[in-house]
């Protein structure tokens, strides 16, 4: 194959992917810079529990605009069910039902949340509906008494949440809040004992529930506070701390003492929160939030996958990045490595572990398999038995420093577990026959080279701008393959081949 053919291959990638960047950034105006990027969250609820052949109904509580947030959208994924958003006391909350339904079931809720700018929360706050007290007995009288001691002790609603709070935060509450509160009070206690003393004082009190939003998290917890109405208006306080305010990333969902997700005709129910942060660009978000049409390019973009599939997605796509790099090292610098590509496997486990840590964890693991793989040398073993002993061993290795590590308290040694093991074996074996066949500097200098170009791809690859880039522009891809190609066919003198025959090229000019 002549080079024209090949400079014509990677000229159309690299124009493909650019005029796909391009219009990306001019047209839909997607964010260049990680820090430019409007706040768009997706939330998903992914609700499972086994059906027993009869009629089944679910009802889950769902987000709405609230605070300082909108819901710009919303999808219900449930194949083979009717489904219906409706208004319940303030919440919003969809009902999943089918006539029978046998198996493991799996529905899906996932919305699209936006910050809302300054100003926009006033409005949004206006919400007068209050939870009603549900004591009774000992727990009623003791929240009656309580009601009664701080309506004495204060002048207006603003100073009565206070002395509440500063009771219920008391190093040793009184008699009546220590039957309300119990042993370790948790926040959902917490502020369901201050909705209850406070509606017994005449004081509107709510317990909210909601999630914490950050750039990715599996497993959502939920998080409950207590919002007061003051005027036309609900403030919210922080149970736990007893502050007049929660955190500004804190999203409310339902408020009430119900639980977020109830059903009948099944068993073993279980919902799970996802939520990651979203890369649009801010016209993107605007359409969105006016209810515009979806670019159809949005639909065939990572951004339209399940949850954790985009964080899966997020990794993945960085490889193509670290595999650029090693291309590079290894063809124009002339680094040598063990294997093509472990040196990027071992980088991504560098993102867990850290880049010191992770050398020393590799290192460690290298050298003490290589010992046990030389006195496997005198058994005489053939190769795959070879190979699986030396596996093993690397397990073995592996789980003694986890152990180890969680002994000391050293959080970054229990991430080992990260490391790809049969690469690490693979390594192992690679650097016993170097060391056997070409001698102890020549596996040292592949060693070390292996460990320079992991560092580096390590550096590149958790580089915010370019996972930025690769993430919201993944065809720059295919200019990354475009260069991938034309350092293929280079066969020129390698920088390092320049050092080692330099006296020659000397004698030869």
């Amino acid at each position: 194959m002549n080079n024209r053919h090949l400079y014509i291959l990677t000229s159309l990638l690299i124009l493909a992917g650019l005029a796909f960047f391009i219009y990306k950034l001019v047209i839909l105006q997607f964010p260049l810079s990680p820090d430019s990027r409007i706040k768009i969250w997706d939330i998903e609820v992914r609700v499972s529990f086994l059906a027993e052949g009869q009629p089944v109904k679910v009802s889950l509580y769902v987000p709405r605009t609230s605070g300082n947030y909108a819901l710009l959208d919303e999808n219900l994924i449930s194949r083979g069910y009717g489904a219906r958003i409706k208004e319940v006391g303030g919440n919003r909350r969809v009902i999943w039902s089918i006539r029978e339904a046998s198996g493991q079931q799996t529905l899906y809720y996932r919305a699209t949340l936006q910050k809302l700018r300054s100003g926009d929360e006033q409005e949004l706050g206006k919400l007068p509906q209050a939870d009603k007290s549900d004591l009774k007995g000992a727990h009623l009288t003791a929240a009656q008494a309580v009601a009664a001691d701080i309506r004495a002790h204060s002048a207006d609603t603003e100073t009565l949440v206070s002395e509440l709070m500063k009771r219920l935060h008391a190093p040793k509450p009184r008699e009546n809040l220590d039957l309300l509160l119990g042993k370790a009070p948790g926040a959902l206690t917490r502020a369901r004992a201050a909705a209850n003393i406070l509606q017994l004082a005449g004081v509107p009190a709510r317990i909210a529930h909601g999630v914490q939003l950050s750039e990715f998290q599996r497993d959502l917890p939920v998080i409950h506070w207590l919002q007061v109405l003051h005027g036309d208006l609900w403030r919210s306080y922080d149970p736990v701390t007893g502050k007049a305010e929660v955190p500004d990333d804190y999203y409310l969902i339902w408020h009430g003492g119900k639980s977020l997700i109830r059903m009948r005709g099944g068993e073993q129910l279980q919902a799970t929160l996802s939520v990651v942060l979203n890369k649009m660009a801010v016209p993107y978000g605007i359409s969105l939030q006016s209810k515009g049409v979806t670019p159809a390019l949005h639909r065939f973009s990572l951004f339209s996958l399940p949850v954790d599939k985009q964080a899966t997605y997020h990794i993945i796509l960085l490889i193509p990045i670290g595999a650029l790099l090693l291309v590079f090292l290894r063809n124009v610098i002339g680094i040598k490595t063990f294997g093509t590509f472990m040196p990027v496997l071992i980088a991504l486990a560098f993102r867990e572990t850290q880049l010191l840590w992770g050398l020393i964890l590799f290192s460690l693991v290298i050298a003490f398999g290589l010992t046990v793989r030389f006195y496997l040398d005198r058994l005489k073993l053939l190769l795959v038995p070879r190979l699986a002993s030396v596996l093993i061993v690397v397990i073995l290795l592996m789980t003694a420093i986890t152990i180890i590590s969680s002994d000391l308290g050293l959080e970054r040694g229990l991430s080992i577990a990260l490391f790809p093991m049969v690469i690490m074996t693979m390594t192992i074996e690679r650097m016993s026959i170097v060391w056997e066949e070409r001698g102890m500097k020549e596996a040292m200098q592949q060693g070390l080279g292996s460990l320079a170009v992991a560092a580096l791809a390590y550096m590149v690859m958790t580089n915010q701008l370019i996972s930025h880039l690769v993430v919201v522009f993944p065809e720059l891809l295919l200019v990354v393959l475009a260069f991938c190609l034309l350092l293929g066919r280079y066969s020129g003198y390698r920088l390092l081949e320049l050092i080692r025959f330099r006296d020659l090229l000397r004698r030869s000019s």
